[in-house]
């Protein structure tokens, strides 16, 4: 997940701020003070986080484009000039552009802004912006909320009382709304100095850059990972009350399924799954994509030359072209699989399903798959030509049948005078009367259409009675049987009105014998 820092650069960030024993810091220092701190941290813990810096004031600079080199964004940090007023909205649209160009409009980022609360004065201020935002057209939209998923972090050098007493605080409440993708508006507590600043932007790598450590498991074997990035928690709608679910710390591989059998499901979310001591045989293997740092080469090369399951399991998965499912907590499943970053370089990644004990259709519930070694006979054949899955559904899909559907009133009126076309073709034409009539009916019923079937027993009462004298004596008595069946479904009463049932041909003396029930 990309991180872009937007780092305020105006002149209200060059205002004083006093330090006891030392001298005279500017809110300026405080931010990049800040932002070293999480620069370090994530070149400790989030190796693999790309991170962009953009200056702004009343226009906006890419300091530095997206990178791995952590030491760049920190020489740039203390190469940062002071110029004029603040312009928020422009700076968004640039964190827009930046996003979209390199890694388009679906892949999630994070966007820490930087500011001491001051939005700038007249035209092209935040309270400007956004009291001007719903009367423009689409060509001058204000760029929140992002067009990708995006979560957005304001650090404020400034404290709470402050922003309050000049109304900033409720212009920023009000970005974190229009960008609906969550994210936090973090504070200075007490007198702004370096402690309060450090306290600040270790309460946002609390919530956003810490890594999630969990252990994978297959029988006897296991491995410490860290999943990255961190598995966000999922909210069923479904449930009555629904309450935030989270991936356990102890993944549990439940089997192994061919790729094609598992094709490109639906997930929620994409991790790439490395083993905690990373080096670079690891790399070579092709389980991480990191490079070492003097200090730790020689620690992470003692552990390197250890057996590591996830090296295994990732190697295994990308030679034979399977996936593993694993359990990620009550009927919670997902799927790890060895996915090509380049011609040279492979990520174990881990795929999140939804929730549920039956996530893919096609398989089945997960807790009924078991080896093949149980079957009475190798499902895939023995000469693995053929494959069980897809599953095929018990009962037929109902987009599978030919469903009644009345769209525009043309359609039914096609359909009543289907019906009326064939009672006036009785006895020959009963089979297909009583066909259509049952379709009619079913269709009524399902959409509780109660006044159709009783609309359509008065027709056929009234084609009884328009009978020529040379019409077949039967069809009297077919057109008010049916008639009859219909009044009385009509009504609602359970015995008439049972969905599955179908009103069969009246037997009488001129049918020549019972006929043949549909």
């Amino acid at each position: 997940m990309p991180t872009v820092v937007l780092m305020d650069v105006s002149l209200s960030m060059t205002r004083p701020v006093a330090l006891e024993g030392s001298e005279e810091f500017q809110r300026k220092n405080l931010a990049i003070h800040g932002l070293t701190m999480l620069f370090e941290h994530m070149a400790t813990n989030y190796r693999l986080e790309f991170t962009a810096l953009v200056a702004f004031s009343s226009l906006w600079e890419l300091m530095v484009p997206f990178t791995r080199d952590y030491n760049t964004l920190q020489e740039a940090l203390s190469n940062l000039e002071d110029y004029d007023k603040t312009c928020l909205e422009s700076a968004l649209q640039g964190v827009s552009n930046i996003v979209q160009q390199e890694w388009g409009s679906s892949c999630p980022c994070q966007v820490v802004l930087v500011t001491d609360g001051s939005l700038g004065i007249g035209k092209g201020s935040l309270r400007h912006s956004l009291s001007t935002m719903r009367h423009r057209g689409d060509d001058k939209k204000f760029p929140l909320p992002f067009p990708f998923p995006a979560k957005l972090y304001i650090m404020c050098i400034a404290n709470v009382e402050e922003l309050q007493s000049s109304d900033n605080l409720e212009s920023l409440e009000q970005l974190l709304t229009l960008n609906s993708g969550g994210g936090q508006i973090f504070t200075m507590e007490g007198p702004l100095c370096l402690k309060s600043v450090q306290s600040m932007f270790g309460k946002l790598i609390d919530q956003a850059y810490t890594p999630f450590h969990a252990v994978l498991r297959c029988g006897n074997l296991s491995s410490d990972v860290q999943v990255f990035p961190r598995p966000e928690p999922v909210v069923i709608d479904e449930e009555v009350e629904p309450i935030p679910r989270t991936i356990l710390t102890d993944l549990e591989i439940v089997g192994f399924i061919e790729i094609g059998d598992i094709s490109s499901p639906p997930v929620l979310s994409r991790h790439l799954v490395l083993p905690i001591a990373v080096n670079k045989e690891v790399d070579e293997v092709g389980a991480g994509t990191t490079e070492d740092t003097e200090e730790d080469t020689s620690a992470n090369q003692i552990a390197g030359k250890s057996p590591n399951f996830c090296v295994l399991l990732h190697g295994s998965l990308k030679v034979e072209g399977m996936v593993a499912l694993v359990q990620l907590g009550p009927d919670w499943y997902g799927m790890l699989y060895s996915q090509a970053d380049s011609k040279k370089k492979s990520n174990l990644m881990m795929s999140l399903f939804e929730p549920s004990p039956e996530p893919l259709p096609w398989l089945g519930k997960m807790s009924q798959l078991g080896p093949t070694s149980d079957a009475k006979e190798n499902p895939y054949g023995e000469d693995d030509t053929k494959s069980p899955f897809p599953l095929q559904p018990k009962n037929k899909r109902s987009y599978a049948q030919n469903v009644t559907v009345w769209i525009k009133p043309s359609g039914l009126q096609t359909d009543v005078q289907k019906i009326l076309r064939n009672a006036r073709k009785l006895p020959e034409k009963t089979q297909t009367f009583y066909k259509e009539l049952n379709r009619l009916r079913k269709a009524a019923l399902a959409f509780g259409f109660w006044e159709l079937l009783k609309g359509v027993a008065e027709l056929l009462e009234r084609e009884c009675t328009l009978l020529p004298d040379s019409a077949h004596p039967d069809a009297a008595f077919q057109l008010s049987h049916a008639a009859q069946q219909l009044k009385l479904a009509s009504t609602g009463d359970s015995q008439y009105a049972a969905f599955d049932h179908n009103i069969t041909p009246m037997v009488t003396d001129f049918s020549g014998g019972e006929r043949e029930r549909m």
